[in-house]
């Protein structure tokens, strides 16, 4: 397995080299930023019989590619719900903040509402993946969808949970979602993801179901799925970035995921 994209140092996380952003080398990637976020949460604020359902990640403020801590904080405990925050920083300030809502499992209501059908994309074993930088491996499908996959450790000598790798996962919707034909001109500036249940197994497929934007701003929306079917929703808002464009990402292409 390659190196992982941090270790654990001194009480802080040291960022390996290809945990750089997409736009700015000297930066950390948004989305490592959203896993360190779940990872914290779920580790010092989870709770026996209580599911993380939503997990929103605001990334207001670029993180440099230097040693992290994260904190974690409660908001509200109760009976059916508990809800926390966490927030990713450094000597330097607070970059990236995420609040989370764990609701308490139960019984199924027995007159179901109709749901979202399985997709129906071919498995990732059938294909070709391609990986560049702190990207997860990606199997490309027609349209906007492809199946992720982690191939590092986010935290050295860690296993990386199905929550921390559905939070990876979910950074994707905002290039699905928002991307041109030929440029991802548009930088992700939250994410809220919505899970039913955790994905099983290590591939995570995410499939683009909307955008809207207009003025330089963007919202968009992508539905999560693993092998046995849907597990949930991302929503995302983006803001443009004229003049620069990703040093590492591969272009898009008509009739491809990106």
């Amino acid at each position: 397995m390659p190196q992982a994209f941090f270790a654990p140092s001194g009480g802080r996380l040291e960022p390996a080299p290809h945990a750089r952003s997409w736009w700015v080398p000297s930066m950390t990637h948004g989305r490592l930023l959203g896993g360190l976020l779940a990872r914290a949460l779920e580790a010092e604020q989870g709770a026996e019989g209580m599911r993380f359902t939503r997990l929103t990640v605001d990334l207001f403020r670029s993180a440099p590619l230097a040693p992290l801590e994260v904190a974690t904080t409660r908001i509200r405990d109760g009976h059916r719900i508990r809800v926390t925050e966490a927030t990713v920083h450094s000597g330097d300030g607070v970059f990236a903040k995420a609040t989370a809502v764990q609701l308490r499992e139960g019984e199924q209501p027995p007159d179901p509402a109709p749901a979202t059908p399985p997709w129906d994309a071919p498995g990732p074993e059938t294909m070709a993946p391609h990986r560049v930088g702190a990207t997860p491996e990606r199997w490309h499908l027609e349209g906007r969808r492809t199946w992720v996959r982690e191939t590092c450790e986010l935290v050295e000598g860690e296993p990386m949970s199905p929550f921390v790798r559905a939070a990876l996962a979910a950074d994707t919707a905002s290039p699905l979602a928002h991307a041109g034909e030929k440029e991802l001109e548009f930088i992700n500036a939250d994410y809220s993801l919505y899970l039913s249940r955790m994905p099983e197994g290590e591939h995570i497929g995410v499939a683009a179901g909307g955008h809207s934007s207009g003025e330089g701003i963007a919202v968009g929306h992508c539905t999560l799925h693993d092998a046995r079917g849907p597990i949930g929703y991302c929503m995302t808002a983006a803001v443009a970035n004229p003049g620069v464009r990703p040093n590492t990402r591969p272009r898009a292409r008509r009739g491809s995921s990106v």
